[in-house]
């Protein structure tokens, strides 16, 4: 198992919080609370060692071209698909009211 740890600039955070996926269905389970204003933080505990550089990639392009709320993400990832991985954040981010 390893951690990985991000941070991307942000906006303000969100009211809300959300919960989704479920890592014992051997996926991934994302969680997102309101973080700090103009921070954007991420933590992924996953069981592929050596996947930080597919991470951060996946994050920029995610985040490219627009600002996300202000954020601490948990990610517990069980070797899901970077597809996988961007549906669950997508998925995140419907939940606490950002598109």
């Amino acid at each position: 198992m390893e951690t990985l740890s991000f941070e991307f600039p942000a906006g303000q955070p969100p009211l809300r919080r959300a919960l989704v996926g479920c890592v014992g269905s051997g996926d991934l389970e994302v969680l997102l609370e309101p973080g700090l204003p103009g921070t954007l933080t991420i933590q992924v505990l996953t069981s592929v060692n050596g996947s930080s550089a597919r991470w951060q990639h996946l994050f920029e392009r995610m985040f490219d071209g627009q600002t996300p709320p202000a954020l601490s993400i948990d990610i517990h990832d069980f070797g899901a698909t970077p597809g996988v991985v961007r549906l669950r954040l997508e998925q995140g981010f419907e939940e606490i009211g950002h598109d």
